[in-house]
């Protein structure tokens, strides 16, 4: 799967509307067949910069986001509310789900 983690720092003054700035584009990258995950989060140290972790499920799904419509029309819409150019670290990772993080193991409760 192709694993993407990019930092997107909003203005100040838009920072607690961006879920809802960021919402068309975020249902419409979801319900593209080829995405496995597109989840957002808030930074706990700086409220003005969003965390997004996304996955696909292979070149192509991705080729597919980056060429379709919905990207298109959010390179136009979304910069405006950002502070400076998004971080990403974009990688090809041998699976398709999350694993267990097997170090910090939980047991169920009876």
């Amino acid at each position: 799967m192709i694993f993407i983690t990019a930092k997107f720092r909003v203005r100040p003054e838009y920072a607690d509307q961006w879920p809802h700035i960021a919402s068309s584009f975020t249902q419409a990258t979801r319900n593209e067949p080829g995405c496995l995950w597109y989840d957002w989060s808030r930074g706990v140290d700086d409220p003005n910069e969003y965390v997004l972790v996304e996955a696909f499920r292979d070149d192509a799904a991705g080729a597919a986001h980056v060429n379709s419509e919905h990207f298109r029309a959010a390179q136009q819409s979304l910069p405006p509310y950002l502070a400076e150019t998004p971080r990403i670290i974009n990688a090809t990772v041998p699976q398709d789900d999350w694993s267990r993080l097997g170090e910090m193991s939980v047991q169920e409760q009876k």
